[in-house]
């Protein structure tokens, strides 16, 4: 009987947090305050590094670019034919992509020309060229992300877009439909066309590409092959997948140092509170006990009560905030704070972060403030029920 939760003690906790309204209001309101920022930091660390990382997996296993002067020029299309010749080589693709400036929206899309005749290094311009005809006749067609299509529909281009070539005619391409690739972020600000259209919008040479993609039957040879591919074209900069790894894991380690500053003033703070509530009680809150004392309140009972008092309000602020975090995250898509990673550039266009439910983020953050709050009330609690009644009134 005595392990029975009391509805009694529940219901005097209850009316114990309404009796100090403003001090306990405030208290609930700078917790959830803390939890929403902590708990909106994990999610939307956990949702684009869940990004990175699956972008990272489908990127190509080597690169091969043109550099002269330090800087990437278009490179010669028989490359192609020397480097599938190389022991170890599996596939070799010619690339021309680039980026297409908006001015209307004041945004950049990533335009890719694919040929239905050669073999695709990703699975999404697997799909595109089985399903849609990127070339009819004199007709060109085109394929983009959700993004890309938002931002012409919001800009009154329904059925084609006129892209601007370098001598300033334009080349009409009319709109094929969206694709949707692993992530948001690989595929959201994207344009497909064919490499016949792209040459023609951008005026680049039949036999140039802008880079060339090889893929080797042992991913165990990738750094022997790059290196091979060096020492045969000392004038490329060859790039295997774990350069892209390691850059795209320094800038998400750069961008995380930021989030961790915000951390760490949270809980900094938060533990300020927490160190504030367990220095010692309000007069008001000794006399309280001493009278609960006086009238045949057990240590056990004032404890339990103190208990059921502060796992309510901290329960409750957890709660809140954590669901506050889940909109402000995953419905508004974490507005200021994306931001810190993804940048305040014009010139991209936005994505959605994807839901990641990393129980252990709530774990992490329950523990850090749930029991934490619950401790700085109950020690000194018992401190002062520990005394004597009447040495406790006076």
């Amino acid at each position: 009987m005595k392990n029975k939760i009391n509805i009694y003690l529940i219901e005097y906790a209850i009316n114990s947090i309404l009796r100090q309204k403003a001090k306990n209001f405030f208290i609930v309101f700078v917790f959830i305050l803390l939890i929403f920022l902590l708990t909106s930091i994990f999610f939307i660390t956990n949702s684009i590094k869940y990004e990175l990382e699956t972008t990272v997996d489908s990127l190509p296993q080597i690169i091969v670019q043109k550099i002269k002067a330090g800087r990437q020029y278009d490179i010669d299309e028989n490359v192609v034919d020397q480097l599938i010749k190389i022991e170890g080589v599996k596939d070799v693709v010619s690339r021309v992509w680039g980026y297409y400036y908006f001015a209307n929206a004041g945004v950049n899309f990533s335009i890719v020309g694919l040929n239905e005749y050669e073999n695709q290094y990703k699975n999404s311009f697997k799909k595109i060229i089985q399903n849609v005809e990127l070339e009819k006749g004199n007709t060109s067609f085109m394929v983009m992300g959700q993004g890309v299509q938002k931002v012409l529909n919001e800009n009154y281009y329904d059925k084609y877009f006129n892209f601007i070539r370098p001598n300033g005619t334009l080349k009409k391409v009319n709109f094929a439909g969206t694709f949707d690739a692993d992530t948001e972020l690989e595929s959201n600000d994207v344009i497909v066309v064919s490499k016949d259209t792209f040459r023609d919008i951008f005026d680049m040479d039949e036999n140039k590409a802008t880079d060339i993609v090889v893929k080797v039957s042992n991913p165990k040879e990738i750094s022997m092959i790059a290196s091979k591919i060096k020492l045969i074209y000392p004038d490329t900069r060859v790039i295997t997948s774990d350069d892209l790894k390691v850059s795209y894991q320094n800038i998400f380690d750069y961008k995380s140092g930021v989030f961790l500053a915000i951390f760490i003033i949270s809980l900094f703070t938060f533990f300020i509170i927490i160190y504030d509530k367990s220095s010692g009680l309000t007069s008001e809150e000794k006399r309280e006990i001493g009278i609960l004392k006086a009238i045949g309140w057990k240590i056990d009972d004032v404890l339990k009560e103190k208990f059921y008092e502060s796992f309510i309000i901290s329960s409750f602020s957890y709660i809140f905030g954590v669901g506050l975090s889940f909109i402000y995250v995953y419905i508004f898509h974490a507005p200021l704070l994306q931001n810190i990673f993804t940048g305040y550039s014009q010139l991209k266009t936005s994505f959605e972060l994807p839901f990641i439910f990393d129980i252990q983020t709530l774990f992490l953050v329950f523990f850090l403030s749930v029991p934490s709050y619950i401790g700085a009330t109950i020690i000194p609690s018992w401190r002062i029920a520990t005394l004597e009644a009447d040495e406790v009134i006076r």
